[in-house]
């Protein structure tokens, strides 16, 4: 078989309309995947389109052999697996393995070990991210090869970095990007994505030998038209991104795109050529990964729910898909119960500054270190510094430090800087002297869109002043609350109300169900099931209720731990079998 761009999209030497849609396996348990593409063939779509992650796949770099990595391809990480699974339903595939994915992901998929390079530029000719970018895609872009349509596989586009027209201009990298891949054997067509409603941001995005496609949700008709315009009569239209949601922040409302409307921009969207959905099943973003201030749940209000649920957009748009093609529906082969376990006391709870020493080893420096530069990319560090017994404290700043910090001294809290505040003198009684002054830093995550991805370090980058004189010596304690460390937690070490603390709620499923964790009572963290990170939650909403896949849980025992920054707790939580959203 063999696919090709001319005037059309063509299949074996016919039109071919692609109907595709946006699943994210890095956002869905791999248990649950071949449910979600099932969901998508009865829809009517006849293909899948999903990015690749970098950071997903290559969180650390050797230290030793730095060719080599520390990649990860299996459970959730099998790439592989997914495309397998959607081969056998007969879609067709679109990859989008950019360097640089955006996505609303922590970094826009960047690792965030290239950081550690003080002079680092991404997204562009950088040699030192240039090398980088070659040596992931030797380890990644073999994987793919076999897949494509000419090699017997479906792979029939990949796309060239991700709306690089709003970032900058630097054709010589698009064209490094591209000229790698085809040496390392991709043969299929490739495309660019970027919002055509400005000339300057889809021409810089462009790279010769690629079709430029679009990204927008709305004014189908008028975004063609201007695409027609830019690129010629001679090209097939082509929406890569049809936003028939979109993703919601902490602290604001849940965003929701009316079915009927979607279902009207989809039908003048095929009318006149091609879309893939974005998304068709949004996810979850465990872990540490959301983009800068996005939700745990990438809900998306897209026709699948954040738990694959279906809904009525889903339906409205699969009308609106049978006028433009013929499909048969086919049965859903996972079965999958949501339920609620009810109300869970705490089993055990220990603050931070008990359990420290037991469960992280500090790095000793005479001034601060970034996360970056102790090798802790993701969730919290904390600094300390110990005062000289002679000294009293009026005041205390910090200079350059992301994202927020929590300040407290002998185990009592002092003051939280965050946003605007972060660099403010903050004032202490100036009576009491000596102790240790700790400074808990929570990393929110890199920012995903936008010029400022080169400053992304996280953590103290400057320093801290203490009655505005530099203090020097610092225990750097990294906390990256990973399984291993999260293994130590010795719930036996003591509690103290009011400061960091981790919780522990133990209790025992017999059947096991995809359920809800509804966190009221608690104000701010990230929760743990059976060791797998869940993600963050907070009490500004709008989401209320943290998603936990069946798969994650175990008959028998099942253990959550929460870990809460703000001293805000409770002694309960509850399993509901129903997501709280706005």
């Amino acid at each position: 078989m063999n696919f090709q761009i001319k005037d059309d999209f063509y299949l074996d030497g016919k039109p071919f309309k692609i109907i595709s849609g946006s699943i994210h396996y890095f956002r869905t348990v791999k248990e649950y995947w071949r449910d979600r593409l099932e969901k998508l063939v009865n829809i009517g779509c006849n293909t899948v389109e999903t990015y690749i992650p970098w950071n997903y796949h290559e969180p650390k770099k050797g230290e030793h052999e730095p060719k080599k990595g520390e990649f990860i391809w299996d459970g959730n990480h099998d790439i592989c697996q997914f495309l397998d699974i959607a081969g056998e339903l007969g879609l067709y595939i679109i990859l989008r393995p950019s360097p640089y994915i955006c996505a609303e992901w922590e970094f826009g998929g960047l690792p965030a070990w290239l950081l550690k390079d003080k002079n680092m530029k991404v997204r562009c000719s950088y040699k030192p991210y240039l090398d980088a970018v070659s040596d992931y895609y030797d380890e990644l872009i073999p994987k793919l090869v076999p897949y494509q349509i000419d090699k017997g596989g479906r792979l029939i586009l990949i796309q060239i970095e991700n709306e690089y027209g709003y970032y900058g201009n630097d054709t010589a990298y698009m064209e490094f990007l591209r000229d790698k891949m085809r040496s390392l054997g991709i043969t299929v067509p490739f495309v660019t994505s970027d919002g055509p409603w400005k000339e300057e941001i889809f021409r810089s995005g462009y790279v010769e030998g690629a079709l430029q496609t679009g990204n927008f949700g709305s004014s189908a008709d008028w975004q063609f038209d201007q695409m027609k315009k830019l690129m010629g009569d001679n090209k097939p239209l082509m929406c890569m991104e049809f936003w028939n949601g979109w993703f919601d922040n902490w602290g604001e409302e849940h965003h929701i795109t009316e079915p009927q409307k979607a279902a009207a921009e989809l039908d003048a969207l095929l009318n006149r050529g091609s879309m893939n959905f974005y998304m068709f099943q949004g996810g979850t973003n465990f872990g540490f990964m959301n983009g800068r201030n996005t939700l745990t749940s990438y809900d998306y209000d897209a026709p699948l729910t954040e738990d694959g649920q279906i809904t009525y957009k889903y339906e409205e748009l699969k009308q609106v898909i049978k006028k433009y093609r013929d499909f048969t529906e086919i049965p859903l082969s996972t079965k999958i119960k949501r339920r609620s376990y009810g109300e869970i006391k705490c089993t055990g709870k220990t603050d931070l500054f008990s359990c420290l020493r037991y469960n992280s080893t500090p790095v000793i420096s005479p001034y601060p270190l970034t996360m970056e530069d102790i090798d802790c990319y993701y969730g919290y560090c904390l600094y300390r510094l110990s005062l000289k017994d002679y000294e009293t404290v009026k005041d205390i700043s910090i200079e350059n430090a992301s994202d927020k910090v929590y300040a407290y001294r002998n185990g009592k809290y002092l003051f939280t800087a965050f946003g605007d505040t972060m660099g403010n003198k903050f004032l202490e009684d100036g009576t009491k002297k000596g102790g240790v002054l700790d400074l808990l830093v929570e990393n929110m995550s890199r920012e995903n869109f936008g010029t400022w991805l080169d400053y992304q370090r996280k953590g103290i980058a400057g320093g801290v002043r203490v009655n505005d004189r530099r203090y020097f010596g610092y225990e750097i304690y990294p906390i990256p609350l990973d399984e291993a460390q999260l293994s130590k937690i010795d719930f036996t070490m003591g509690y103290s109300k009011g400061v960091p603390a981790f919780y522990e709620f133990k209790f025992t499923v017999d059947e096991k169900c995809d359920t809800f964790l509804d966190f009221d009572g608690f104000g701010h963290g990230c929760a743990f099931v059976n060791g797998f990170n869940i993600g963050r939650f907070r009490n500004t909403g709008p989401q209320k209720r943290l998603y936990i896949p069946a798969p994650l849980l175990k008959e028998g025992e099942n253990t959550i731990i929460l870990f809460e920054t703000e001293g805000i707790s409770t002694d309960r939580i509850t399993l509901s079998g129903t997501p709280l959203l706005g």
